[in-house]
């Protein structure tokens, strides 16, 4: 299946998981909020969050400054 990660179609395996995603496509664990279809999902739940064909994974990263 093909999910969109930041805009790009990827694809992953069928039954990846958020996590799994993450992890292939080196996105840290920490300093990132990651949302599915414009739901933000919490880090403690990325491991038990399946994908389905065409979610759009959205991450975005904490910048400090002014």
């Amino acid at each position: 299946m093909q999910v969109v990660i930041n805009g790009s179609a990827r694809p992953v395996d069928e039954d990846a998981t958020l996590a799994a995603v993450l992890a292939e496509f080196g996105v840290p664990e920490r300093g990132v909020a990651v949302a599915i279809d414009g739901t933000v999902v919490p880090r403690a739940s990325w491991a038990a969050t399946e994908l389905h064909d065409g979610a759009a994974v959205e991450v975005l990263t904490a910048v400090q400054g002014g």
